[in-house]
């Protein structure tokens, strides 16, 4: 059987990457001025996060970090 060599991705196979996108919904957020915020790292859980963020406190102890529950996608700043 011959092999087709003009193959595209196909979107079922996309599908995986924004399921494996959506398992990390929480996220450590940098507060910023001007109630902005940065996010500096994503986790499937949220005992996870909690960890992450106790070691970057101590860490980085002069800045503002909060876990949170991201729902919008953004890029990590890390």
């Amino acid at each position: 059987m011959p092999q087709n060599t003009e193959y595209t991705a196909t979107k079922s196979e996309t599908q995986p990457i924004a399921y494996k996108q959506r398992l990390n919904s929480w996220a450590i957020a940098r507060l910023l001025p001007d109630t902005q915020r940065e996010i500096v790292a994503r986790f499937r859980s949220r005992s996870d996060a909690d960890g992450y963020v106790q070691h970057l406190r101590q860490v980085i102890p002069n800045a503002s970090f909060m876990v949170v529950f991201d729902c919008q996608r953004e890029e990590a700043a890390i």
